[in-house]
């Protein structure tokens, strides 16, 4: 299992090295900026198709938008986009504009394990991307103790149950958002060594994680694929300090105009459980 906070698209070096900054001048009075370089702006197109357990899953939002500059405060959303999926039966599903870089489904069918296809025209470019509807197994049960950190201060640890099938591979990605929590944070886990029996999910946050919060476990059933593009995330901000990212990560949103005018993001299709706990 591994676990890694959310990144916007930005460079891990200049990240580090920002860190670093702030802590040398942590008592210095002057503000530093720097001078870095803009790279070439790209799509970014936020396409999760989730299907929550006891839903219809009709309603389904995909978000278009542009990386922008290390100091920018606002993300430029892209509007007057073409957004449509088709499944393999030849059904369409149109994302209507609701606001300036937001598109949305109202009549999407979805249906475990069938193949759908993103289409998206936008600044006159075009993209597409295939996945499949992966199933995902609920969550049996929620418990919480007290478990000592790494300094011995005994801190709230929450922990979620669930049946993996023994049928097949799965891989799951599960977010837990709770007002204490300034962003979600993910973990990604695999059945490479517990295929077919009872997994148990741990989830804490040092002093952050306190009673009379509601933790929100959202635990999605994600592809071999979807898995490894999170995976190799997860290796580069979560791996050593001193480590230089090998480069932009790629998802499978493709460019039909031009392959190297390449879009950010990843085009999944996820069944997922959630529950809202309450911590006492």
């Amino acid at each position: 299992m591994q676990r890694f906070k959310q990144y916007n698209f930005k460079s891990k070096a200049l990240t580090l090295f920002s860190l670093f900054l702030v802590l040398f001048f942590a008592s210095c009075e002057d503000v530093v900026t720097l001078d870095l370089e803009t790279g070439e702006t790209r799509l970014v197109v936020d396409a999760e198709i989730i299907w929550l357990k006891g839903t219809d899953g009709n309603e389904q939002t995909i978000k278009i938008s542009k990386t922008a500059p290390y100091y920018n405060n606002t993300t430029p959303k892209v509007s007057g986009a073409q957004v449509r999926i088709e499944n393999t039966n030849g059904d369409v599903f149109t994302f209507n504009e609701a606001e300036a870089g937001s598109y949305v489904c109202t009549n999407f069918v979805p249906v475990i394990g069938m193949d759908y296809t993103l289409y998206v025209t936008a600044e006159g470019q075009s993209f597409t991307a295939v996945e499949k509807l992966t199933s995902v197994t609920p969550i049996d049960r929620v418990e919480q103790a007290m478990v000592p950190d790494f300094g011995g201060e005994d801190v709230i640890e929450v922990t979620y149950y669930y049946k993996d099938p023994a049928d097949a591979e799965n891989y799951y990605l599960t977010d837990y958002k709770s007002e204490s929590l300034i962003f979600p944070e993910y973990e990604l886990t695999d059945d490479e060594f517990f295929n077919g029996n009872e997994v148990n999910t741990r989830f804490s946050n040092e002093d952050k994680l306190k009673a009379g919060h509601t933790l929100e476990i959202t635990h999605r059933g994600i592809s071999k694929n979807f898995y490894n593009y999170m995976n190799l995330i997860l290796e580069i901000y979560g791996g050593s300090p001193f480590s230089i990212p090998p480069g932009n990560i790629r998802g499978n949103i493709i460019n039909t105009n031009d392959a190297n005018n390449y879009a950010f993001g990843y085009f999944r299709l996820c069944e997922a459980d959630k529950v809202d706990y309450l911590v006492q």
